[in-house]
């Protein structure tokens, strides 16, 4: 048995929500020294370590920081029919799993070059802007999800941003009923993992009763990250027709209050929401994959301004812009503001001397594993851009749910996993 589990668990109480970066760092710092590492930073928050005078031929790397449903949020952790969960909150499974397996392989003196990447789930931040020179001719990520598969190509992914003011203030004279809907409980999960599962979007089926219901929108808000499906969602609209659910967990309640006046949003945004086509937009049957797909993320009213959030993925580039220009063009044409950040590219599946290792050592361990591409951003496609003449492969166990709050992690699974890892460091470790 490993110590992967108890490291996992210590690192779990140390703060690591995207954009808190002080509190692991000072944990790897004190980590690294214990165990004879040198530890670097760089100006975005990413954390390098290794031996003086390394002769490293293999990077393990993951991301440190967590998505966190509530900012500050640190995961009670629960364990239950071979699973670790979370009370009420996501795990961080999603990565503190691989950077637990790293510090587990510190532990034991290996001479790799350990990459802690801080912010991947807020547009891969660290991974984009890292300032490192790596030595290594090979990267193993450890952020995949499933046990089995061998990652060697996934997603590439921009974020897509838009502004709306277009308001008026109206007399009621037609003696609109105002009505608060609001759904929450949802599933939720990973926009890109868990896209293809038509798990419910919270933000679409808002839209949906307002729009039958030819309600006009005073305040809406919803959606929790730009990388997870809609859970929640809230909406106050002024109604002559009392709008109906569209889903077991929405609630409408009359807001028993008469207004002489009114402010309200233009038809235009809840005609946006409603009529934009989420989830999936193109399979790949090569890779038994999805292709190309958007969700529908954030929606906040400010003082004077709906801003909206969407965040758009494809396995190919030229795909990747056509649907960004799309989307833009969309919301220009229903009176939004537009930006776009947080671009990164697809990694295009490579087979190579070194994933032929990774499937060979894995195999010996579980027959049926095999080299997959994923519909998730993973950072490695900006390592292999950075770092041209790095291999690269993604390995992990299995985590499920990430980015929600039935997010867990199989325990037998981590220890599997960790058994095949140690045996790729091993090789690799060892080679002339």
């Amino acid at each position: 048995m490993s110590d992967v589990i108890e490291l996992f668990k210590e690192i779990t109480k140390v703060p690591r929500c995207s954009k808190e970066h002080t509190p692991f760092i000072t944990y790897i710092q004190n980590f690294a020294k214990q165990y004879g590492y040198e530890c670097f930073t760089d100006n975005v928050n990413n954390i390098l370590c290794k031996k003086p005078n390394s002769q490293a031929k293999l990077c393990i790397q993951n991301h440190y920081d967590i998505v966190c449903l509530i900012d500050g949020c640190v995961p009670e952790i629960i364990e239950e029919d071979g699973y670790l969960k979370a009370k009420d909150s996501t795990l961080g499974a999603d990565n503190g799993i691989g950077c637990a397996y790293m510090l587990s392989l510190m532990k034991q003196g290996y001479d790799c070059e350990y990459l802690f990447t801080s912010d991947e789930e807020i547009g891969l931040i660290g991974a984009n802007a890292i300032e490192f020179e790596l030595q290594s001719q090979y990267m193993l990520n450890i952020d995949s999800e499933r046990e089995g598969e061998i990652c060697i190509g996934c997603a590439g992914g921009v974020d897509i941003f838009g502004s709306f003011s277009k308001k008026h203030i109206v007399s009621n004279e037609d003696n609109y009923n105002l009505y608060e809907i609001s759904i929450g409980n949802l599933p939720g999960g990973h926009s890109g993992v868990n896209i293809d599962e038509n798990r419910p979007n919270a933000l679409k089926l808002l839209a949906q009763s307002i729009k039958e219901c030819e309600g006009k929108l005073l305040d809406i808000n919803g959606g929790e990250r730009i990388n997870s499906i809609p859970v929640n969602a809230k909406a106050i609209i002024a109604s002559h027709i009392k709008p109906k659910s569209t889903h077991e967990q929405m609630k409408i309640e009359k807001i028993d209050t008469k207004s002489e006046h009114l402010s309200l949003y233009d038809d235009n945004l809840i005609d946006f929401m409603y009529a934009f086509a989420n989830g999936v937009r193109g399979f790949d049957k090569s890779l038994n994959v999805v292709l190309t797909s958007i969700n529908l993320a954030i929606i906040k009213t400010t003082i004077d301004e709906i801003k909206i959030e969407l965040s758009a993925r494809s396995m190919d580039n030229d795909e990747l812009k056509r649907i960004q220009n799309e989307t833009v063009c969309m919301l220009k044409n229903y009176g939004f503001e537009t930006s776009t950040c947080g671009k990164y590219p697809a990694w295009k599946p490579q087979i190579n001397e070194f994933t032929n290792t990774v499937l060979g050592i894995y195999q010996q361990h579980s027959p049926h594993a095999a080299l997959e591409a994923i519909h998730a951003g993973l950072e490695c496609a900006l390592f292999q851009a950075k770092y041209p003449k790095l291999n690269v492969a993604s390995i992990g166990p299995n985590i499920h749910n990430p980015h929600s709050k039935a997010e867990k992690v199989e325990i037998k699974s981590v220890e599997n996993l960790y058994t095949i890892l140690l045996d790729i460091v091993k090789k690799v470790t060892s080679e002339k």
